[in-house]
């Protein structure tokens, strides 16, 4: 628990009361501990990040929002932003308890400007009713992640997540021209808008993109529109060993003269996993990892072109088989077992550790050769998976089943301390997309200077005097 949960004071049923005349008494949950428990995690599989809330809140307008944080400060009572609860850092767990904003009833898409192309949406908006509200128009919205069907915007954009078409198209802080926002101390203040260009002063949207709900709380999202691709086809391709496929990534990306718009890398152990948690039969038994790689473009005979010259290439690499998936149907059962590799790793046991690292795109074969290495000396299994094009690899370190949770408990720090040491010493960090939250805090200094961190402090200070929204979260202040 952090340090700063001492300078808090309860929620109270006065304070209760005083929330629910402010978004209404039946948007405010209080007093009922079965109703609390769904907000008190993420989807980390592990109990040892909840931490139950003392109210959850649902806030319909921006001036509710505002309501409910000048009560916090002046009660001096923590609150935590949540979107969907689909995080994996920790990022929307009440670790002080207080009151959850709960963004589930700011769900409308308020404006799709075709002439602009952009969309105007609330934070509550699951991510994948953007697309589908656009497509008629023949756009798309790009920055999404692969949780795309259950994740909020609001959420993706506090995270400044990312995706499998992250190698060509980009992550979320590409697409976001303009925010409303409710400040910690419940100012709303407006910033940017449907512009290309702004260089007004800070760049105060950039701040606020990936600060994991700690200095402000999303009320209104400008988003980028491009127009969508007229054809698109997948390659699955087939490689003995993870050495060959994570080898091949650079050398499709340096030679071929194609920026493929994904390439997912996925070990023998994670597409069995997934495989059989669908009861999928892609030919997964003989390979010892595969990469999926997707090319879209304007019609369909450049993307043919483009698709055969990478499997040329893949197969110079080592791939001894390379399927092609040009129809919604059989790609769709492809992306299928990616989607689901976390949650079918995520049923195997609980005692499992989901870690998002990232470095240099062609640094990424030493990664998963030293991720082997740490596998083999701690003596625990450790798939590998993830966003291969942008250097940013998801792994699961999963408990022995024959150790006891003790002996789990004292060496996963160690485990990590590990893999967060040999990411650094490649040029990388410890998140590419899933945040920092308060699972990973601990090891901020192992990528992070003292400066930075102190300077980080000091945006959080000085927007959040009182320390109140989603304190004990990426440092302690």
């Amino acid at each position: 628990m952090p340090s700063e949960k001492r300078q808090y004071s309860p929620v109270t049923p006065d304070i209760a009361a005083k929330a629910a005349k402010i978004v209404g008494e039946k948007f405010v949950i209080f007093g009922d501990t079965e109703k609390l428990e769904p907000y008190s995690h993420d989807e980390i599989p592990e109990t040892r990040y909840a931490h139950t809330p003392e109210c959850v809140v649902r806030p319909r307008t921006a001036e509710e929002i505002s309501g409910i944080m000048k009560l916090a400060n002046a009660e001096r009572i923590p609150v935590t932003p949540r979107g969907a609860g689909s995080g994996l850092s920790g990022g929307a767990v009440p670790i002080c308890g207080g009151i959850v904003l709960l963004f589930d009833r700011m769900n409308r898409i308020l404006q799709i400007d075709r002439r602009n192309m952009v969309a105007v949406v609330e934070p509550g908006v699951v991510t994948n009713e953007i697309n589908v509200a656009v497509k008629e128009y023949g756009l798309f919205y790009a920055g999404y992640p692969m949780s795309l069907e259950t994740c909020y915007i609001g959420g993706n954009v506090a995270e400044n997540a990312g995706g499998g078409k992250a190698v060509k198209y980009g992550v979320t802080e590409r697409y976001v021209t303009g925010l409303e926002l409710v400040t910690p101390t419940g100012q709303i203040v407006q910033m940017g808008g449907k512009l290309v260009k702004d260089v007004t002063g800070y760049n105060l949207i950039g701040l606020m993109l990936g600060s994991e709900g700690t200095l402000g709380i999303f009320t209104k999202i400008t988003l980028k529109l491009i127009p969508s691709p007229k054809a698109s086809a997948d390659l699955l391709c087939l490689f003995q060993t993870p050495q060959q496929a994570i080898a091949a990534v650079p050398l499709i990306q340096t030679t071929s003269g194609i920026i493929p718009t994904a390439i997912e890398f996925m070990d023998a152990a994670a597409v069995k996993a997934s495989a059989e948690y669908l009861n999928e039969s892609i030919p997964y038994e003989r390979a010892g990892a595969m990469l999926l790689i997707t090319i879209d473009g304007p019609d369909t005979e450049q993307v043919e072109q483009q698709y055969e010259a990478i499997g040329e290439l893949s197969q110079q690499a080592g791939a001894f088989e390379v399927y092609v998936a040009d129809n919604y149907t059989t790609s769709e059962r492809i992306w299928r077992v990616r989607r689901n590799i976390g949650e079918a790793l995520a049923t195997i046991t609980d005692y499992q550790s989901s870690e998002d690292l990232v470095v240099p795109p062609a640094s990424i074969p030493k990664l998963v050769e030293g991720m082997g290495k740490i596998a083999a000396k701690y003596d625990v299994a450790i798939p590998c998976y993830g966003h291969a094009g942008d250097g940013n690899m998801h792994t699961r370190v999963v408990m022995n089943p024959d150790w006891a949770v003790d002996k789990w408990d004292q060496t996963l720090p160690r485990i990590l301390t590990d893999l967060y040491k040999l990411t650094a010493a490649l040029g990388g960090t410890i998140s590419g997309e899933h945040g920092i939250g308060h699972k990973r805090k601990p090891y901020l200094g192992l990528v992070l200077s003292a400066e930075a961190i102190e300077m980080m402090r000091s945006v959080k200070r000085a927007l959040d005097p009182n320390n109140i929204l989603n304190p004990g979260k990426i440092f302690d202040v």
